[in-house]
């Protein structure tokens, strides 16, 4: 047989990862989410150097095939091979079926694993060894079984692709990893939010027609076994392709250097885009990015915080008015962009209480969130920090005990609380908050009879605000202020919620119908709390956690950073601050305005005191922004380090301070200074993370016995 036709399965099944790989790019390059036009020269290298990209991630991917492959063969079977190879096989199948194998070392489920694939491995050597008149058959659907997983795995990454770009306008990245950590969750999330049957039914259907149609152009392979000889062939020109391969693929990543991003996410393979992702969920600043002596950076801090000394942010706050020991309630909504409100431009009627609210409110109109993700924006209003590089602090091993704003409540007398609506063990929240001192309320904390509706992510906003009530009204009569921290769940996909609540059928599954909803639910909630009793002396702090959608034009597109902000006080007058500000800054402010007086470590700061300087936090989990004097600075890893001018794109008819649209132009000579601010905002708030120097005991606290109520 012609060497090339030993080949088959590998080029045939290349072939249909090569259609997949460009019938996606296809779509993925006028989906409604890819805001761009792309040059002719941007269009060849998406899909030139794309393609190539391709080839190199198959050859890897080709491993499995080629291992499966090497193997078959009859000779194996012949007296007395077969049996002494059965023997072996049984005998270590005994081995680790005793449960004191090597494997048992690791502990976990790994033993039952390979104890599994053992019996498997040995019950199919057995009749092939006993039943030679059935071995070519069953040799065939065991080839065509290989296959179609193949076919199978190429179509679902196409398929998880495409929805995850849908999501987030991105190829796979930090997101896709957790989303295997976090498989309920996620599984959940997409079986209530897409058509699961049919989707699947399909893709098993068209599997099953294209593993066909491969069989009959590779059959051949498991016809005519290849000899030794021709194996080796074919496996040393494999290995050949497989270093190349090592070689190539990082070397085409490189070339991924668009300014335009879209350019680069088309470009790129997505599966090595998951592989990189899930290498550098761990990203140390100091080896990755750039820059400068420690003590210099913590000098440049010194003007931004004048109270400091050393390497360090502690700094004593001082008011000149009694500490005011309200109540307060802060709510995360998640997923909540600036852009849903009608102040912003909003024009669908989406949020009629929170715009209602906002005018009876102290409203933050330019405020950031710190990244897109929820984790990030729980760390942001707990630990008051920038969103250091990698994974959010939330889901770091390291994250107990850390300098909070629950922290600050607990030394002023307050019970501490997390209330979340799903299982906290999502995203580590039970880890975090417990081990920073609040107590945890979450689904495993309801009955039957207080769940309305559920989803996978947890119970209906109503259902959590009714907890949240009950839970104040118990709190009240202990005669301690109290600091309750909740996390909504309604406005994330499925985005299915009670029906005949509001105008959008909740069965629709609609994003609209989300926010409305959370607005709905909301307002109920201020319903219940206004004929409290302890309603007049408690303060409100709403906040989004991030906004609905990160994808954009550009590494760093300020619009998908906006979000609402406001400070509710029954019976205060309302107001507005304007001024560019953090979303890590919302809390320490709130602090100013119940004049706490306290030992902080806070990178956040009170936005009303005079030595505040505006200035912003945007990132990712590798690019991490500075908006400062209207300009935006990008750390990227690599020490690179870009820097773009700011200039509004006016909406008409919105107000000046609620523009969130900005053409972001490269500036052309670098602001070193504020390279420098980035630099040193960053560099410290990872130093002292990695040197556990952002921990609550680290304070010089007053009274000992506070730390070990936090604890």
């Amino acid at each position: 047989m012609i060497f090339y036709k030993r080949l088959s399965p590998f080029y045939n099944l290349a072939f249909f990862y090569f259609v997949i790989s460009f019938l996606l790019r296809i779509v993925l390059f006028f989906h409604p989410i890819t805001q761009s036009s792309f040059t002719l020269l941007e269009s060849l290298k998406i899909f030139s150097l794309g393609l190539i990209s391709d080839f190199f991630v198959f050859v890897l991917m080709s491993v499995f095939l080629w291992l499966y492959l090497v193997f078959i063969s009859n000779i194996k079977y012949d007296k007395p091979y077969g049996y002494i190879i059965l023997a072996s096989f049984v005998a270590l199948f005994l081995y680790i079926a005793s449960g004191k194998s090597i494997f048992d070392e690791y502990g976990g489920a790994l033993p039952r694993i390979v104890l599994i694939f053992l019996g498997i491995k040995t019950a199919l050597f057995a009749l092939f060894l006993y039943s030679p008149k059935w071995r070519d058959k069953i040799r065939f659907w065991m080839f065509a079984f290989v296959v179609f997983l193949y076919v199978v795995v190429i179509l679902q990454n196409g398929l998880s692709e495409y929805f995850f770009w849908n999501e987030f306008g991105v190829k796979y990245n930090f997101i896709a990893v957790n989303y295997l950590i976090y498989t309920n969750e996620v599984i959940g999330n997409i079986m209530q939010s897409y058509p699961v049957i049919p989707l699947f039914s399909a893709l098993f259907l068209g599997s099953g027609i294209v593993t066909y149609f491969i069989l009959k152009r590779s059959a051949n392979f498991i016809k005519e076994i290849p000899n030794l000889n021709e194996k080796i062939k074919f496996s040393a020109l494999y290995a050949v392709l497989f270093v190349i391969s090592l070689v190539a693929i990082p070397m085409f990543a490189k070339t991924e250097n668009s300014k335009n991003v879209f350019v680069n996410e088309l470009q790129s393979n997505g599966l090595y885009k998951f592989y990189l992702a899930f290498e550098n969920n761990k990203l140390d600043y100091l080896k990755f990015y750039k820059t400068l002596p420690n003590r210099q950076s913590f000098a440049n801090l010194r003007e931004q915080f004048p109270g400091i000394s050393g390497e360090n942010t502690i700094r004593s706050i001082t008011e000149d008015s009694l500490e005011n020991h309200k109540n307060v309630v802060l709510i995360t909504i998640e997923s909540y962009s600036a852009d849903f409100m009608k102040s912003y431009g909003n024009k669908q009627n989406i949020t009629p209480f929170l715009d209602s609210l906002a005018q009876k409110s102290l409203q933050f109109t330019n405020l950031y969130a710190a990244g897109n993700r929820t984790v990030r924006g729980l760390e942001a209003v707990t630990l008051c920090l920038p969103p250091t590089a990698g994974e959010s602090v939330v889901k770091r091993d390291d994250n107990k005990n850390k300098f909070s704003t629950g922290a600050v409540f607990k030394q002023k007398g307050y019970n501490v609380k997390f209330m979340y609506g799903g299982d906290a063990f999502f995203d580590n929240m039970q880890d975090f908050y417990s081990g920073n001192g609040y107590d945890i309320i979450d689904k495993s904390s309801f009955s039957p009879e207080e769940i309305t509706f559920s989803n996978v992510w947890g119970v209906c906003d109503e259902d959590m605000y009714n907890k949240a009530i009950k839970v104040m009204n118990a709190e009240a009569k202990e005669n301690k202020p109290f600091f309750n921290h909740i996390m909504t769940v309604s406005n994330h996909r499925p985005f299915t919620y009670p029906n005949n609540k509001i105008d959008i059928p909740g069965d629709i599954k609609s994003r609209e119908g989300g926010v409305k909803y959370t607005d709905f639910a909301l307002r109920r909630f201020f319903e219940m709390a206004s004929k409290q009793p302890w309603f007049q002396n408690t303060v409100f702090v709403i906040v989004a956690d991030h906004c609905a959608s990160s994808a954009g034009k550009t590494q760093l597109p300020l619009d998908k950073y906006r979000i609402p902000a406001f400070i509710y006080t029954p019976n205060k007058k309302p107001s507005q601050y304007n001024q560019l500000m953090s979303q890590i800054d919302l809390m320490p402010t709130l602090f100013g305005l119940l004049h706490f007086d306290y030992e902080s470590k806070f990178f956040g700061q009170d936005v009303f005191k005079t030595d505040y300087k505006p200035r912003a936090f945007i990132a990712t989990y590798q690019d991490l922004g500075l908006i400062k004097d209207n300009v935006l600075t990008i750390l990227s890893p690599k020490q690179v380090v870009k820097q773009y001018t700011l200039k509004v794109r006016p909406t008409e008819g919105v107000a000046p301070e609620f523009q969130i649209l900005y053409d972001e132009i490269p500036l052309k000579a670098e602001r070193t200074d504020l390279v420098n601010d980035a630099i040193s905002f960053y560099q410290s708030a990872s130093y002292l993370l990695k040197e556990k120097r952002y921990q609550f005991e680290g304070l010089k606290a007053k009274n000992k016995k506070l730390y070990a109520n936090i604890r």
